[in-house]
């Protein structure tokens, strides 16, 4: 049965630098539609203390989803070396599909199927899926990727995970100021080296009281005219869910490895939250009966980039791998981790080794 190796990354970072005072004229609600009291600037160091995002980045006007998917592709395309025709699937990982400057999302046709169309691809034969999976998207079109290949049905898989968050969010609502745009991509392969590339794979999904963590709702300021669903995230649920629940998920998938923490050179979790992400790994080590560990095992780039959902592992993995991220790398032949939690409630978790050559 054959593995999974990454041959290929990619990634398209928006140019618009979102600064803390772009909300400076900016008036919040409450999850009770009551206008919060607060100074606008005590509400955004407040978040920042919490958060650590300094800035996020914005998609241009002109632009959709699936031009920053193209662009992270085509990157990702011509670092594998590969012909696009050669692609078998390509999974699309995103939430609200091409979401226009009026913030309507639109799935039809799906991204998957308009990204293989501005690639240029002309095998019919080349699969088109969309991943509607929240945050934990990239990561579980990856594990589905793997899947494919293991099975027979494919040898090249490209894998993106795109997302325009500032299209969706609610004006009147401090979380707004989490989210970003972005996109990431790599084209894995299938390779006879079983020793290398995804070695175990965990997906675990609470789907009961769990679903209102994240959904769709209305404005929260009760007077706003806008009839639209926006980004809806109970923050204090979602800590408490992370918490209990992540750090016992990626340690069974290390389990599942015949693995250690102490094996594992980096953690790329999905970021939403610095604070939270912290809380996360540091409760992992301590399963391990670790109190404390070296915080460089986990990059970070929500302070600069914020969070742009299924586009937040892929992009991290990109920057690392070409020497983009400050004092980060990947060593030839270390296991990495890839991981998120998000909407639904879903986590999974993947372990990957790179091979002893070129990473």
């Amino acid at each position: 049965m054959p593995n999974t190796l990454i041959i290929g990354s990619g990634s398209y970072i928006p140019e618009n630098i979102i600064e803390g005072s772009h909300f400076r004229d900016a008036v919040f609600y409450d999850d009770n539609n009551e206008l919060i009291e607060k100074p606008t600037e005590e509400i955004v160091q407040k978040f920042v203390d919490i958060t650590e995002i300094e800035r996020r980045r914005y998609i241009n006007a002109e632009d959709c989803n699936s031009d920053l998917a193209l662009r992270a592709s085509v990157e990702a395309i011509e670092d594998a070396g590969i012909d696009k025709e050669e692609i078998d699937y390509i999974i699309y990982a995103t939430n609200f599909g091409e979401v226009d400057v009026n913030g309507i999302p639109n799935f039809m046709p799906s991204m998957s199927a308009r990204l293989k169309g501005k690639l240029g691809i002309k095998r019919r034969d080349c699969i088109n899926y969309d991943m509607i999976f929240g945050c934990p998207g990239w990561v579980e079109a990856l594990i589905l990727a793997d899947t494919l290949i293991k099975a027979g049905k494919a040898k090249t898989v490209l894998v993106v995970g795109g997302e325009t968050l500032s299209r969706i969010t609610d004006p009147f609502d401090r979380n707004k100021m989490i989210f970003a745009d972005g996109a990431g991509a790599v084209v894995v392969k299938a390779t006879e080296d079983t020793t290398v590339g995804v070695l175990a794979d965990n997906t675990l999904c609470d789907n009961g009281e769990e679903l209102c963590y994240l959904e769709n709702g209305p404005s929260l300021n009760p007077d706003f005219d806008e009839k639209r669903l926006y980004i809806r995230m109970r923050g204090r649920k979602i800590y408490e869910y992370a918490l209990k629940n992540v750090p016992d998920a990626i340690k069974a998938t290390i389990d599942k490895a015949g693995l250690d923490i102490s094996d594992i050179s980096k953690i790329l979790i999905h970021q939403a939250n610095a604070k939270m992400d912290y809380a996360m790994i540091g409760r992992l080590f301590r399963l391990y009966g670790q109190r404390e560990y070296d915080h460089s095992i986990s990059p970070m780039t929500i302070q600069e980039l914020g969070n742009s959902s299924v586009a937040t592992v892929p992009t991290l993995f990109d920057l690392i791998r070409k020497g983009k991220l400050e004092g980060q790398q990947f060593i030839p032949g270390s296991y990495i981790l890839f991981t998120s939690v998000g909407a639904g409630m879903n986590i999974n978790c993947v372990v990957y080794k790179f091979p002893e050559g070129k990473i």
